[in-house]
């Protein structure tokens, strides 16, 4: 489940008076946003100074853009969500549409550069709706800037297809798949029907690989299709390796797919995938045990796809907290001494800090007695994990006169959302 808001356009802002050129520092890498959350390992920080809480009240806006992919579902179609993150380079902002469109843009002025539009079915039943997060940009290091496709966007689509793009003209780079696209829904088992196995965020890129996740539709049946992770190349779309989360041995379950963004760490050659839910949601009798690696963080081999190492959070899922947030790659400083970790928030509200080259917790992690379910047949996990630190981002206890804003879900117990988390290797 996910509770987000919509939005129509793109608006920038910058200090009255100011240029965007002019933010510092001056150096053009570091006024680049590549990557979906900012670099492959979803830190979201930014280097530039220019605009600070000494002047952030002043702030105005420079240009709007208006993607006029709006719906509000009253004319057949499902309704839109503006969830994008654009990324920039090298003086172009790409940003993705409700519609699945790609836009290029003049980051100073709005211009719009070129867009490609794939044209799915807007009236098909997808899950989600109307929706897309982003793109990502891969340079090749085998081509010179001025070839083509040297440069490449690719898009996930809603009905499950990846594009690569020519990042300077829009075009689809014709060595790609076929014409440019492959059909994402290749190779996945228990596909019932259209609109519930879909793409919704932007892809990740290491080497010369692009790899994807899935969105699938919450809580439909237990064979619901598999939440496979794939690596593709990047030159030819072909299939380099995939991972599957749910073992064999609790088949037909499905999904337990990564829906939110994948991290990277390109110097330990990691991927870390945040994984959801199985199928069904909120009945596990047919999927007994702890369903690992569902609603797990986990880091595979960016060469061969081979699990490395994952931590569960939520032992047998009843509550469809999936692990909906990036994995945030970041390095703590402890004791005087620097450590890599990875950050990963669920919908419990919990953060945990694992070590992350083994998955070991940062600061301890201790299995705690939970309810029992009295759901006929149900054989829920008697523990759950609870990090000794940092403490969590929302209460964990109701009283009968706390609000409850989402009555009847689970959601309205504290959760943490795909909603982006910002890491500062100043204040670490």
């Amino acid at each position: 489940m996910r509770f987000l808001t919509r939005a129509a356009i793109l608006v920038v802002a910058a200090v009255a008076g100011a240029r965007l050129a002019a933010a510092e520092p001056t150096d053009h890498a570091a006024a680049d946003w590549p990557f979906y959350g900012g670099d492959a390992g979803g830190s979201r920080y930014s280097l530039l100074t220019q605009i600070d809480k000494n002047n952030v009240a002043q702030l105005k806006i420079a240009w709007e853009y208006h993607t006029g992919d709006v719906s509000d579902g009253s004319d057949g179609r499902r309704k839109s969500e503006f969830e994008a993150t654009p990324i920039v380079a090298d003086g172009t902002m790409y940003l993705s549409t409700p519609f699945n469109r790609v836009v290029a843009l003049d980051p100073e002025t709005g211009r719009e550069k070129w867009s490609f539009d794939p044209k799915i079915d807007l009236r098909a039943p997808y899950s989600e709706g109307l929706v897309n997060r982003g793109v990502t940009l891969w340079t090749d290091p085998g081509r010179v800037g001025s070839d083509v496709c040297s440069r490449r966007i690719f898009l996930a689509t809603i009905d499950a297809r990846l594009f690569a793009l020519d990042a300077i003209t829009g075009r689809p780079c014709a060595d790609f798949g076929s014409a440019g696209q492959i059909d994402l829904t290749g190779g996945i088992a228990n596909i019932a029907r259209r609109g519930e196995y879909e793409e919704t965020s932007a892809p990740a890129i290491v080497d010369n690989l692009v790899i994807v996740g899935s969105s699938i539709a919450d809580n439909d049946r237990v064979e619901s299709p598999s939440g496979v992770v794939r690596a593709f190349d990047a030159r030819t779309g072909a299939l380099r390796w995939s991972w599957n989360p749910i073992p064999q041995s609790i088949a037909p379950t499905g999904a337990g797919n990564a829906w939110s963004a994948i991290s990277v760490d390109i110097g330990r050659d990691l991927v870390f995938v945040p994984t959801t839910s199985a199928s069904p949601d909120y009945h596990g009798l047919k999927r007994p045990g702890d369903n690992k690696w569902a609603d797990s963080i986990v880091a595979l081999s960016a060469k061969t796809g081979e699990l490395v190492w994952g931590f569960q959070l939520v032992h047998h899922d009843l509550w469809d907290y999936d692990t909906a947030a990036q994995p945030v790659l970041a390095t703590l400083r402890r004791n005087g001494v620097e450590m890599p970790v990875v950050i990963q928030g669920n919908k419990t509200g919990n953060p945990f800090v694992l070590d992350r080259a083994t998955g070991r917790p940062v600061f301890g992690v201790e299995e705690r007695p939970v309810p029992k379910s009295d759901a006929e047949g149900e054989e829920a996990s008697p523990t759950q994990p609870f990090p000794l630190a940092p403490p969590p981002l929302v209460p964990q206890r109701l009283t009968a006169g706390d609000p409850l804003p989402r009555i009847g879900t689970p959601a309205a117990l504290g959760w943490r959302s795909c909603d982006p988390k910002e890491f500062s290797h100043r204040r670490a």
